[in-house]
């Protein structure tokens, strides 16, 4: 069977949405577990890590320019048939993620006080975000050439070993927190310290799973021989698309940057509170963001083998469950709000902050959810620049600008900040929607 066999316009849905699903939830916990664990020994801890984590989400960026192209031009060229360049994207792809993340690591490594310094951080979380940044940053390339093999599994339509890697890299770190935390094995405990040296473990784990089962699985091949001589015109293909996909991104995560840059003024229990509230949140949008990525593989195939009509039509049936489902979702967390923040703390006044936040949470997700499976398929179809302009354009003259005004000069607080985020999200899923019906992404393919 070939590729574009396993992966066209009759391939269920369903069953490429429920490993991303999945294997995205595995991916939060990663991240969140970390925090979980140690928000029981210290809500300064906590704090200190949420804040490592934004900054280590847009440097990850970074990572993503390169594995979103790959993902777009593997997609389609496996619509069109194109098997010549996939060894050579896929090298290509792989070692300058590598390259890229060691120059990344480094500069968190040596250059960490200047950014929690502008980040505004309260001085009592240095020292617990220092030791984190410098582990798990220090070692972020771990996460980038990982990243560059998901992107290949994805587009290859191996969604089920991507979830099973997921699977085994967070029972790893589960376990090696749990043992770290509680000192047990003869091992002192190490808070901080422990949780992320339990991360870069398990993250090292599943590098080395994923590259035994691409050798397994597919039939490409990962190799410097395909960079001699260097493939300048692919390098370009992929900061020519990977650019203009990651600005998106890149804008959202400074802007988040900006954002949290306003909360941190406001004490270290609303950063907190912050940092559990994004984390609920996520589990909101999970599925939306799973089944946005399978449409947007999906209809890089169909847009590669010009399937233009099943690919429109895909994506207004994918559109409208799947607002509904995160609507639900969204609800459930909210009514259930007090219970989910009891598990990480047992002050009433986060616990209400947080119900609030909750609230707003249904109409921030509701415009997200907009944005995730219409901007994806734009991305797969080649519309790559409008929802990166009205997206840099609405993050900073709504959401940032907003969150400034809301939640400092006004006094809201964290309520005014998600306020802003909310009406962010519905602004460009308002926009992107009216520019999907207007057909306007229609032509742009790659191949």
């Amino acid at each position: 069977m070939s590729q574009h066999d396993r992966i066209n316009k009759n391939t269920s849905l369903f069953l490429l949405t429920w490993p991303i699903l999945v294997e995205l939830l595995l991916q939060m916990l990663i991240g969140n577990v970390d925090q979980m664990m140690i928000s029981r020994y210290s809500q300064n801890a906590v704090a200190a890590i949420g804040n490592v984590n934004q900054i280590m989400n847009l440097l990850l960026i970074t990572f993503n320019i390169i594995t979103m192209a790959t993902t777009i031009m593997v997609s389609q060229y496996l619509g069109s048939n194109n098997q010549e360049k996939v060894s050579e994207v896929y090298s290509l792809a792989t070692y300058t993620n590598l390259f890229f993340s060691m120059i990344l690591g480094a500069l968190m490594v040596f250059g960490h006080k200047p950014m929690f310094k502008m980040m505004g951080m309260p001085l009592e979380l240095y020292s617990d975000a220092t030791i984190y940044m410098v582990i798990v940053g220090g070692l972020i390339f771990l996460q980038g050439v990982f990243m560059s093999y998901s992107a290949i599994f994805r587009s290859n339509g191996l969604m089920k070993q991507t979830m099973i890697i997921s699977f085994v890299i967070n029972f790893i770190n589960i376990i090696g927190n749990f043992i770290f935390l509680n000192g047990l094995l003869g091992i002192p405990k190490l808070g901080v310290t422990g949780v992320a040296l339990s991360s870069v473990i398990s993250r090292l784990i599943g590098l080395i799973v994923v590259m035994i089962i691409f050798n397994k699985k597919l039939n490409a091949k990962i190799s410097l021989k395909y960079l001699r001589p260097f493939p300048k015109e692919t390098f370009k293909s992929l900061l020519r698309i990977g650019l203009p996909s990651a600005g998106e991104s890149i804008s959202y995560n400074v802007a988040q940057m900006w954002i949290l840059s306003c909360v941190n003024r406001m004490g270290t229990y609303v950063i907190a509170t912050r940092v559990y509230s994004n984390m609920i949140a996520n589990f909101s949008f999970v599925y939306a963001s799973a089944i946005s990525t399978a449409t947007q593989i999906i209809v890089g195939h169909l847009v590669g083998a010009g399937d233009i009509d099943d690919a429109d039509e895909l994506v207004m049936k994918t559109l409208k469950p799947t607002v509904l489902v995160s609507l639900i979702m969204s609800v459930i967390v909210f009514l259930c709000s007090d219970f989910i923040f009891s598990w990480f703390t047992n002050d009433p006044v986060m616990i209400a902050l947080g119900k609030q936040i909750m609230f707003i949470e249904i109409f921030l997700e509701l415009g997200r959810t907009f944005n995730l499976v219409i901007i994806r398929s734009m991305h797969a179809a080649g519309d790559i620049k409008y929802p990166v302009t009205i997206g840099i354009i609405s993050m900073w003259g709504v959401a940032a600008l907003l969150s400034y005004i809301f939640g400092i000069i006004l006094g809201m607080g964290l309520v005014g900040v998600w306020m802003a985020m909310a009406m962010d999200e519905l602004l460009r899923g308002v926009l992107v929607y009216r520019r999907w019906k207007q057909g306007k992404w229609r032509g742009k393919a790659l191949v």
